[in-house]
């Protein structure tokens, strides 16, 4: 039996620049509508504990408070979205399914009553926790270096998953990088066997 060849680098790169553009500038044209709308869309963030509100946990992570809190999140999203697709477009659109479902679930089950959480920041905190985990979960040293680089870069954010900033979901950041873990476990690469 023969092995589709190995799609080129190249391609492999382009496509996970188109992908993560792209979804950033959703993120943009999103937060333009809501600004011209009055902020009708902060409606779709989530707020906690009430079932009617599940169906906004993903909806939520496209949605951000103002262009400040977009700002933020833009360049980490843009850096480690393109690191994580470059391993495939496939496994990163599921990478990030878990991460958003997990930090989404994170923060309706524990985020103070009455409060509403939307934003991206979530999926960053889940991409870094993937990324710095991949390597050593597939056994791959590039993506184990990779891994340390965005740990050596992004490391600080892990500040992010503490109680010190009122305003700031820490509970969206901390189920956020527990998604990504989980997600870089749950997709590992099981090497070819040789028999």
């Amino acid at each position: 039996m023969t092995r589709p060849a190995p799609e080129p680098r190249r391609a492999r790169a382009r496509d996970a620049a188109v992908l993560v553009a792209g979804w950033v500038a959703l993120l943009w044209a999103l937060e333009v509508i809501d600004a011209i709308s009055g902020h009708a869309l902060d409606t779709y963030g989530i707020t906690p504990r009430e079932f009617g509100e599940l169906r906004d946990v993903v909806p939520a992570a496209f949605l951000h408070f103002g262009f400040d809190h977009l700002t933020a999140n833009s360049l980490p999203l843009l850096v480690m979205g393109f690191l994580a697709a470059l391993s495939g477009i496939r496994r990163f659109l599921s990478v990030v399914a878990v991460i958003t479902l997990v930090s989404g679930l994170g923060v309706w089950l524990t985020s103070p009553a009455y409060s509403t959480t939307a934003g991206a920041s979530g999926v960053v905190f889940g991409l870094f926790g993937y990324l710095v985990v991949r390597g050593f979960v597939d056994r791959r040293i590039g993506d184990v270096l990779v891994g340390l680089l965005v740990g050596a870069v992004y490391g600080s954010i892990l500040w992010g998953v503490l109680p010190t900033a009122t305003g700031v979901s820490w509970q969206g950041h901390l189920f956020g990088l527990i998604g990504g873990v989980a997600a870089a476990v749950a997709f590992r690469r099981i090497p070819d066997r040789q028999a």
